[in-house]
């Protein structure tokens, strides 16, 4: 038989070593992190980890939301941050702080790492303990943010456009899809399932055969008439993102380029035969759907509404002073 080595026992000293040992070279993109388990910032990324009894490892007890940090501006801090308190509230998790000291944590953690574009992450969890379901037994809640390098998709998303299917894998109930958890196994498993078909995403249909939303970004549609559709938001999450997308659109209504915004039931024929079909979300922005099971949408190539609305995001991200929140970076 072969020989079998002997599992090595670590003083403090060598575990930490180890771990600076193992850090993998993607975590060069993770820039700085606040632990409430610390009771501080980090930048090392050897030291960005999570206590395994934490509640969020285990048992996905927890609910989190991602921020764009751009140009030394968080975008949209307030909102995202709204959604993750409710998200805290549906999941039955006490913050461990009030809501303005969270967000100053936020906001030293984005200054601490002295990016000026990047995604910020934070998380809520019912925290360590133990083991078991229950989280009576958790100390208290921790949270937890994290500022690493902005998740990028192929320039081909937007010059040539994304290809989707229709997934097979089972859509979230309602209540669950509404809350922002850690549990994202339907999610990760329809993107899974898009790649193993030659696709690049998921739609996820809901039981009455309608168009739900995507893995992580919502859905939208321009019809021929040039009226933007929308899936309602009772069984799918309320994105941030496409709600400012929607005032941003009012704007084309104005202009004439679009008739109406439409927020109601989309029915997977309907979406098939529109001109234009998009996917929406913090990360991806927006960007154009120009084939569905193999088949084009409209003439299968990026429509200019998808477009124009892109351009107007970035626009946002440069100007809306109503939606950023300056970084203080620490002089020099």
């Amino acid at each position: 038989m072969p020989r079998v080595e002997q599992t090595p026992i670590f003083t403090t000293g060598e575990a930490v070593e180890h771990l600076r040992q193992a850090v993998h070279t993607r975590a060069g993109n993770f820039y700085a992190m606040y632990s409430s388990v610390l009771g501080g910032i980090v930048t090392d990324p050897a030291l960005m980890v999570l206590p395994l009894d934490d509640h969020m490892v285990h048992r996905g007890h927890a609910v989190f939301d991602t921020a764009t940090l751009a140009n030394g501006m968080l975008y949209q801090l307030d909102q995202h941050l709204e959604r993750f308190l409710r998200s805290a509230e549906m999941a039955r998790i006490s913050p461990p702080f009030p809501r303005e000291q969270m967000r100053q944590i936020i906001i030293d953690t984005a200054a601490a790492s002295g990016h000026r574009d990047a995604s910020v992450r934070y998380w809520l969890s019912a925290g360590p303990g133990g083991f078991a379901l229950a989280p009576t037994e958790c100390v208290g809640s921790s949270f937890y943010v994290m500022i690493f390098g902005a998740e990028t998709y192929p320039e081909s998303y937007y010059t040539e456009g994304i290809k989707v299917v229709t997934s097979r894998v089972p859509i979230k109930p309602p209540f669950f899809a509404r809350v922002k958890s850690t549990n994202y196994l339907p999610n990760v498993l329809v993107v899974l399932e898009a790649k193993d078909r030659g696709a690049d995403n998921g739609i996820f249909i809901d039981e009455h055969g309608m168009v739900a939303e995507s893995s992580n970004m919502n859905v939208a549609f321009v019809t021929k008439n040039r009226v933007f559709r929308h899936p309602p938001f009772d069984a799918i999450l309320s994105g941030i993102t496409v709600l400012r997308i929607f005032q941003l659109a009012r704007r084309l209504v104005e202009r004439g380029e679009l008739q109406d915004i439409v927020v109601a039931d989309v029915a997977v024929e309907e979406g098939r035969a529109a001109a234009e079909m998009m996917l929406i979300g913090s990360s991806i922005k927006v960007a154009p759907v120009t084939q569905w099971d193999g088949q084009p949408i409209g003439d299968g190539k990026p429509g200019p509404i998808a477009r124009k609305l892109l351009e107007m995001w970035y626009e946002d991200v440069r100007t809306a002073s109503d939606q950023l929140v300056r970084v203080p970076y620490p002089e020099g």
